[in-house]
């Protein structure tokens, strides 16, 4: 995935960003797409960090396999965001197939088996420059809106940390170290290099500068991906969050804080109160509170 950037790239002319830039005008993107699987159907496709680890290392392999350039993603506890380049078929196929091995790592490791198997897997066509940077910059910007307590470049499971970047510097992030050291930084941190597989110079080309890159970074909003007709995750906190407030919720209701403890009525209350605090869907409480979905989703 190495490219020459000195001339216009062959990838720039497919993607469609090799045209004049006049102040203003909107250019036209071809085979890029937001890619995305739905939060509200999977309690958790990563437990731990050895689970993101491994959610980060499979990507490279596949991007490989499907010969697509990947400009941005991250991985969350219930989700994960993918902005592809390439044909769509291809990134289609990336897509499904990244989500059925991740589903037999969950197998292998939990024993839960087709964990992933019924979970959606939306796209949406990205066709122009102004939506393709606020398509990108809502991506890495997901952990810290969705409530992690991570600057969005801080973020260890994205793509954040590689844009617009400068070397040397005591504030360089520390992959930086290991551009020319892959096998040092896999060994160091477990994971394959993400410079290796994510087109972050690519990405720079399309922003062009770091200050249009940081205006996008602080305009981009969600409403902006659903106005496009995008199906993105709905939860107002992530799972891992949820948890942590179910537990403190059902001590305080309850002076336990283990659900097995309660009965189907109080499992019930404790689901009508999460939901009146967080806003979480009926989906997420059912797994949260053990309770079955189609028996409780016109109670809660």
């Amino acid at each position: 995935m190495e490219k020459n950037y000195a001339r216009v790239s062959k990838t720039e002319k497919d993607l469609g960003i090799d045209v004049p830039f006049i102040k203003g005008q909107e250019v036209s993107i071809s085979n890029c797409w937001h890619f995305s699987t739905d939060g509200r159907e999977v309690d958790a496709m990563f437990m731990d960090a050895q689970e993101f680890r491994d959610g980060m290392n499979r990507i490279y392999p596949l991007a490989k396999r499907y010969e697509i350039d990947i400009l941005a993603f991250s991985l969350m506890d219930t989700h994960v965001h993918f902005i592809l380049h390439g044909s769509f078929d291809h990134c289609n196929r990336f897509m499904h197939e990244y989500v059925k091995q991740t589903s037999w790592a969950i197998s292998h490791r939990r024993g839960e088996r087709h964990k992933l198997r019924y979970v959606p897997i939306h796209h949406q066509v990205i066709d122009t420059d102004q939506y393709l940077k606020t398509a990108i910059c809502y991506v890495i910007k997901n952990a810290p809106v969705g409530g992690i307590p991570f600057n969005a470049c801080d973020y260890p499971w994205s793509s954040a940390a590689l844009y617009f970047k400068r070397e040397h510097g005591w504030t360089a992030p520390k992959w930086l170290e290991y551009k020319d050291k892959e096998d040092d930084f896999q060994k160091q941190y477990g994971i394959v290099f993400p410079g290796k597989y994510v087109d972050y110079q690519l990405v720079e080309k399309i922003f062009k500068t770091h200050k249009s890159f940081n205006y996008f970074m602080c305009i981009s909003r969600e409403r902006d991906i659903e106005s496009r007709g995008g199906a993105i995750s709905h939860l107002s906190l992530p799972m891992q969050e949820m948890r942590q407030h179910k537990t403190e919720v059902c001590l305080e209701l309850y002076g336990v804080n283990n659900i097995r403890l309660l009965t189907t009525e109080q499992r019930l209350r404790l689901a009508k109160v999460l939901k009146a605090r967080y806003n979480s869907s009926v989906k997420q409480l059912a797994r949260l509170c053990g309770l079955v979905y189609t028996e409780v989703k016109d109670m809660i």
